[in-house]
Order: C-alpha cells, then sequence, then structure tokens
C-alpha cells in the first residue's frame, strides 16, 4: 500500500493551551520521515511540545533510526528505546502507578538530551496518567527582576543512588541558556521523598542561606505547577510527541486506574 507525502497545506495546526501544538496529517497514515527534520524541529522549538497525529507508528527499530536523524541518540542500559508501562513490581518510579513530579529527562548523564520523543502504542481513556509538561521559559519571563537576580545565584544539586549506569550525584546552576532560542530556562527538578517513591532523589540548594532553601524548594515547585505553565498530555493511540527538553521540565499525573497504556520513548542530545 503506497501512502501520499502531505503537504504543508494539508496538514492541521491546532494551538494548545497554555502552549504546544497539535498537527494532523490527512487520511491517517502519513509518514513521519516525509516532513523534513528542520521543520519538525523549528515547529518544536516554537511550540515547546508537538503532537503528531495521523501519522503511522513506528518499529521498535525504525523509530531508534528514525530519532538519529535528529541527532546522537542517548543509550540506556535497556537499549535506545526504552518501553513505558506499569508494571507490578515496579523498578523504578516512572514504571509505578502513582505520580512522577517534575524533572528534565539526563540529569545524571553526560549530556542534557535537547529533544525526547515519544510514540503511544496503546491508552486508557479516562484512567489518568497525562503527561505534565512545564514552560520553564515562561516561568522565567514572568518572574520580577529581583526574583531573577536571586534565581541567578543559585546551584542545585541532586542525589540519587547509582544503579547501573543511572544515578549519582549532579550539580546544576538554576538559570541556563536555550541552544536553540538563546532564551533563559529553568534546571530545577522536585525532590522524591524516599517514604513514597523508590529510587529517592534528594535536592540540596546552594545560593541561599537555611530555611530559605526549603521555601525556594516549596516556591519553585509551586510557580512549575501553576495552571498558566502547565499542558497536561492526555494520551491516544497512536500519538507522536515530540517535546523540548531544554525548555521544559515534565511529570506524570497518577493513574486512577487500571491502565494499558504503553508508550516508547527516545532521548536525542
Amino acid at each position: 500500500m503506497t501512502t501520499s507525502i502531505p503537504s504543508a497545506a494539508e496538514l492541521r495546526h491546532i494551538p494548545l493551551r497554555p502552549f504546544g501544538r497539535v498537527v494532523e496529517a490527512p487520511g491517517g497514515n502519513a509518514r513521519i520521515g516525509d516532513i523534513p527534520v528542520d521543520t519538525l524541529a523549528r515547529w518544536t522549538e516554537e511550540s515547546r511540545v508537538l503532537v503528531l497525529r495521523g501519522f503511522s507508528l513506528l518499529g521498535k527499530q525504525e523509530f531508534a533510526d528514525y530519532c538519529r536523524r535528529w541527532g546522537v541518540v542517548l543509550k540506556w542500559e535497556p537499549g535506545e528505546v526504552i518501553d513505558l508501562v506499569v508494571e507490578d513490581n515496579p523498578r523504578n518510579y516512572l514504571f509505578a502507578s502513582g505520580d512522577v513530579p517534575f524533572h528534565w529527562d539526563g540529569a545524571f548523564v553526560e549530556a542534557d538530551p535537547r529533544y525526547f520523543f515519544f510514540q503511544c502504542l496503546d491508552a486508557t481513556a479516562g484512567a489518568g496518567g497525562e503527561t505534565v509538561f512545564s514552560d520553564t521559559t515562561a516561568v522565567y519571563r514572568d518572574a520580577d527582576p529581583e526574583l531573577r537576580d536571586l534565581w541567578a545565584r543559585i546551584s542545585v544539586t541532586y542525589t540519587t543512588e547509582k544503579m547501573v549506569h543511572y544515578g549519582g550525584e549532579v550539580t546544576e546552576r538554576l538559570v541556563a541558556q536555550h541552544p536553540g532560542t538563546g532564551v533563559p530556562v529553568l534546571r530545577f527538578a522536585e525532590p522524591l521523598d524516599p517514604a513514597v517513591y523508590k529510587n529517592p532523589v534528594s535536592v540540596h540548594v546552594d545560593g541561599v542561606d537555611g530555611a530559605q532553601a526549603e521555601e525556594f524548594i516549596a516556591s519553585m515547585a509551586e510557580r512549575l505547577h501553576r495552571p498558566a505553565y502547565c499542558y497536561a498530555h492526555d494520551w491516544r493511540r497512536g500519538d507522536i510527541v515530540i517535546a523540548d527538553n531544554i525548555a521544559l521540565v515534565h511529570g506524570r499525573n497518577a493513574f486512577t486506574g487500571p491502565t494499558s497504556r504503553h508508550l516508547q520513548r527516545v532521548e536525542v542530545i
């Protein structure tokens, strides 16, 4: 069976709120590889989250090979493509049914991924588990100058148990610069309470004194969770999502019931 390549005029662009974009292709069986990478990268940079619908899903190796067209694919211990499913006996909180606090991918690896890609092989309607993205560029933009000055002095150290290839300790400046747009971004991940999450993450703040550190963590988490800065993606089978891992932090709402959801994820440096 042959498919025609959709023209730019045929693709339907639907803005999401408060940020993000859905691009729908006619016919339901378009090929993502037929759209120039430069075009998709520009749309992702503009929108932060790009949701593609009406495009055929890729086989596992084909998915990794396609992502290689964008750059170097990050290889984890299980491989280049990570299957995200809820497990009965999860080895990590990512595979549990609870929520996932805000973080950016690759905090404990040598190079932060620029993009991350998902494709949804299966989804359960009404079962929760939405992936939540927070636009740190907007959080920084809306902060007053005094607060920006404080943030510029802050470094944050994250520590988690070393498991095979992942974990250890890393220190990041809170304010960084987006490599594509040059705008300020925030490198912040929420601490993970060991009483709640497997593989907890501790957070130590430098640049503020004593009790101010706890106040900073609570305040930053509250800002990032404000609805004005968050887009929650409710997955549909067949969704392909490309997200800007530098501009955003992301997490997941808890599942509210049994789910068959199956996502595959690839990260590109």
